[in-house]
Parts: C-alpha cells; structure tokens; sequence
C-alpha cells in the first residue's frame, strides 16, 4: 500500500512531466530539398536496407516499429513487421503501424503512396543514395537529424570517414585494377542484367580497386552476348542471392555469354550479400575490404571483425 509520502511523490512526478514542455519538432531537407518537419520523438518506419542499418548504428533501433523487405541487417531488423519491398509499397500497411515518421531510401515508393502517407499527416523524410564515399555520409547525416540525434551522427560520421579514408589511402596503391563485371539475375529464365556506369556495383568496384568493365549506359541492362564479349570481365562478381537463382556457379557458366569471358574461362567469381556490397550503409568499409581482398589477395586490408 502507497504511504502518504509515495503518493506525494507520485503526483509530484505527474505535476512535473504534465509542466515540461514538449520537445520542439525538428526541421530537416530531405534529398528532394525539401524541407520536412519531423518530431523530435516517436515511433519510425524505416524503409530501405541502409536507412535501417543507420538508425540500429545510431542506437535508435527502439524507435523501430516496422521495416520494408530490403533491411535484412542487422538480424534484429527481421524481427520487425514487414510492409513490403520498398519500391512496391501501400499506405495501408505502413499507417497501420501508427508511425510519427517516415524514413525512406529515396527511391522508394510508387510517389503516389508516399503522397498518401503525407497527406495522413505522417511526414516522410526520404534519404539520399549516392554510390560514394560522400553518399553514405550524407545518408548518416540526414538520418541522424531526423531521428534528433546529431551528436550520435557526428560520432558515426567521423568513425565512418576515418574508416573509409584509410581504405582508400591503400587501395591507392594497387598497381593494376581489374576488369570487373557485375550481374544481376532477376529470376530464372531471365536474361541477366550488367552493371553499368552510377550503379551501387560500379561505384563499390571502384572504391575496392577494380575498374568496372561495363561502359556506354547508365544503371542495369540486359546482357547481350556482344556486350559481354566486348566487356572482356576479368572478375565475375555477383550476389548470393542472384547466384543461388542462377544455379550457382554451374549455372552462371552455363549462360554462353559469360562462359566465353576471360572471367568465365578462369572461373573467377566473387559471390556476396547483396546488402553489404550494394547498401552503402554503415558496413561499406567492411564490403570494401571484402571485395578488395578478392581482386587484390596480396593486399593486406582485412580486419579482425571481417
């Protein structure tokens, strides 16, 4: 039973959280431009693989309350509801979820639901994805503002760019950069896409010491027999999970086109998770140092935690 004193206690509490003043709301420029204003708490909807990874980096994964299909790191992530893939996206699902934020990969969509969500009152912050250095940075920064906790922002920031710095420093140093081709399979019985020029493949490529060996287009084609003989690969590097649709490495070098490779010929492949290579998150010197490892075996750029 509550004494005197503890019920005077208690309503003292209730007195004092019922007088402080509510957190202000936050104003951020989203990747749009677009001014969004956002309140300083509550509960998030996070959409896209990378914008996930950066609110669990930024110790903000409590705000968490549903995520899209894409953010399959860290493990803990899966554990949340599921609204869909982050280009194919519903209002309902996601307003059902109550949030008092959106925060989304800035390709997300179909636009006219993120319209839909606004007009529910729920704004949407949606984060920049440039295949760079300067990119994840950038992706850090708008998240952390967003979520209220630039501070923590600027600690990841300057841990992330002293990492990514380093990496760079000695991948500098390479003396030859392999041709890499990177391919995408959307389903059997579909004819595989290749990597071409601001592409997440073509842009970690480079960043790991490679030159990316498919030129003249922008983003993912499909693979023509004349453009992979023209592409002249010297490293196959794929996704485990386009290669587990492909048939595995049997089934990849069943495909005439990329047999004749001189990747093809040397089986050289390189298969990794489609969301440490191609995120752009907070792991990107973690998929750097993996690729690198790959394309330059002598080059001593491991870590421990790797």
């Amino acid at each position: 039973m509550k004494t005197a004193a503890s019920w005077l206690s208690v309503l003292c509490l209730v007195a004092f959280v019922a007088a402080r003043p509510a957190a202000a709301d936050i104003a951020v420029t989203d990747a749009t431009g677009k001014a969004v204003t956002v309140p300083a708490f509550g509960p998030v909807v996070s959409i896209g693989g990378s914008v996930t990874e950066i609110v669990h980096a930024l110790g903000q994964a409590d705000r968490i309350v549903a995520v899209d299909s894409t953010s399959l790191y860290p493990p803990a992530a899966t554990e949340k509801p599921d609204v869909g893939y982050m280009r194919q996206l519903a209002a309902e699902p996601i307003l059902a979820m109550q949030p008092a934020l959106i925060l989304a990969i800035e390709d997300a969509g179909p636009p006219a639901v993120l319209d839909q969500i606004r007009e529910a009152g729920v704004p949407v912050v949606l984060v920049p994805d440039q295949p760079t250095p300067y990119g994840v940075l950038d992706k850090i920064d708008i998240v952390a503002a967003a979520l209220g906790v630039p501070a923590k922002g600027d600690a990841l920031r300057a841990a992330l760019r002293a990492e990514l710095d380093g990496l760079a420093a000695k991948i500098a140093k390479v003396s030859a950069r392999p041709r890499v081709m990177f391919v995408l399979s959307i389903g059997q019985g579909r004819v595989p896409m290749a990597a071409g020029a601001d592409t997440s493949a073509a842009g970690i490529v480079q960043l790991a010491g490679g030159e990316n060996a498919v030129g003249g287009f922008n983003g993912y084609k499909p693979l023509s027999p004349e453009a992979a003989v023209a592409a002249a690969p010297e490293v196959l590097l794929i996704t485990k999970r386009s290669l587990g649709l492909l048939g595995g490495e049997q089934g990849l070098l069943a495909i005439p086109e990329i047999a004749v490779t001189p990747a093809g010929q040397a089986r050289r492949i390189v298969a990794m998770d489609g969301l440490l290579l191609l995120g752009f998150g907070p792991r990107t010197g973690k998929a750097i140092r993996q690729l690198a490892g790959h394309l330059h075996p002598g080059l001593s750029i491991r870590a421990a935690a790797d």
